[in-house]
């Protein structure tokens, strides 16, 4: 599987560069992100413009490794996705599960705003 890494200040945009990601393929990709954790920049933006098919499996390991995620305090953001991808994902009722935008950008203003409110409950 292809993917791409962009470390931002705040995050690392991850971009799978394949048309299927498969349920294996989701796992490699799960060790892959959920190493990243360790790192000072936890958050992930996870793009996935080119993927256009997906094993059901794959989508709930996504779903579990944001959940991993945001347990760990840390935002995962999927963004960019094919309307072949987002419309799979509706029909298995995965999609409301995901934190799911359009663009980088406003994936950016998500982890901005978690971000904050991380700090503010640490403030409490």
């Amino acid at each position: 599987m292809k993917v791409k890494t962009d470390t931002k200040e705040k995050f690392h945009a991850i971009s799978v560069e394949t048309e299927h990601l498969s349920a294996n393929m989701a796992a490699e990709l799960k060790e892959q992100l959920t190493a990243l954790l360790q790192s000072s920049n936890r958050n992930i933006v996870l793009k996935l413009p080119l993927v256009t098919s997906l094993d059901k499996e794959a989508a709930e390991t996504l779903v579990k490794v944001q959940q991993k995620f945001y347990e760990a305090n840390a935002s995962f953001v999927i963004c960019e996705l094919s309307a072949q991808t987002e419309t799979f994902l509706d029909k298995e009722n995965l999609l409301e599960l995901m934190n799911i935008t359009r663009t980088e950008s406003e994936a950016w203003d998500i982890i901005q705003m978690e971000e904050i409110e991380r700090e503010l409950d640490e403030g409490l």
